[in-house]
């Protein structure tokens, strides 16, 4: 199983030289992949008193493709995952240019972690459609997956035109390992037909972070179940687990890494954010004392 962490989008600041610092800590310290979140506009809630979201104006985010074209000139080896990119409120044929570029310039390192969004503020500013974003991308993916394989494409969906046009360079891998984020059960089968990961937030774990609850077992095995209605095998399909750092020790979330590796996750990322981490170096520090206890 693979251990990487969550790059802390809000609490890393706009130094470039602290988000190469942190990457560059993270692989000296050989975890396997830096996992970052997407927002593109945040909401002003001084204008918007019933604004019930996580992340507004004043929440700082590096954008994922620019963020990893800087990453990948200046890490070797480390993966380069997105969870998620908000793909339905942008371009598709823009997405397809930007994970390949990201794809070519990291050597084949990137994972394109996809998910349909929450923040109607963004689609709005973005110009896209907010209530046809599930099903729209679907036919997103298709689209991508095109781009990506083929030299020139000639695609007429409900949503997309392209005749005889084509990206390049086109990426290393062909196609890009695409993951589905989101926990609804249209996810969950789209995650089945189309995904070769998913990315669950379920609180799946007993209250000693060790055993895995009922509640995640049953999860998995929904996705199973709907990855073999599909025709495929279940094996072919990654999870990725997410554990809290809070206010836990970093032997706490070391064993809940345990736990997803008998749920059967392949990947499992640490969260260091909002754990009351006051700097980047706090961050880093608190990854490699977390990276220490996953060795011990």
């Amino acid at each position: 199983m693979q251990v990487g962490v969550v790059f802390p989008q809000t609490e890393i600041s706009s130094d470039p030289i602290a988000v190469r610092d942190y990457a560059q800590a993270a692989e000296g310290l050989n975890c396997s992949h830096i996992l970052a979140f997407d927002h593109v506009l945040g909401a002003n809630r001084a204008s918007r008193p019933d604004f019930k979201g996580p992340y507004d104006l004043d929440s700082l985010f590096h954008e994922p493709f620019v963020l990893y074209g800087y990453l990948a000139g200046l890490t070797e080896k480390i993966g380069l995952t997105t969870g998620i990119i908000i793909v339905s409120q942008r371009q598709t044929a823009l997405v397809a240019k930007q994970a390949a570029a990201v794809d070519v310039l990291s050597g084949g390192r990137l994972r394109l972690g996809i998910g349909i969004g929450w923040n109607d503020v963004e689609f709005e500013g973005l110009g896209e459609n907010f209530h046809n974003r599930g099903k729209r991308s679907e036919e997103q993916i298709e689209v991508m997956r095109a781009l990506w394989t083929q030299d020139a494409v000639t695609f007429d969906g409900k949503w997309h035109k392209i005749t005889d046009a084509g990206i390049n360079p086109r990426p290393v891998q062909q196609p890009i390992p695409i993951l589905f984020g989101g926990m609804s059960d249209n996810v969950m089968r789209r995650t089945a037909q189309l995904g070769d990961g998913w990315l669950p937030q379920f609180e799946g774990f007993g209250p000693d972070g060790t055993t895995p609850n009922e509640e995640g077992r049953a999860l998995i095995a929904k996705l199973h179940d709907y990855i073999r209605e599909a025709g495929r095998d279940p094996a072919a399909v990654d999870i990725e687990g997410r554990v809290k750092l809070g206010e836990r020790s970093p032997e706490a979330c070391a064993a809940e890494v345990a736990a997803w590796a008998e749920l059967g996750a392949s990947h499992v990322t640490i969260n260091t954010m909002n754990a009351g981490l006051s700097s980047p170096d706090a961050h880093m520090d608190a990854i490699r004392r977390f990276m220490e206890a996953l060795d011990g």
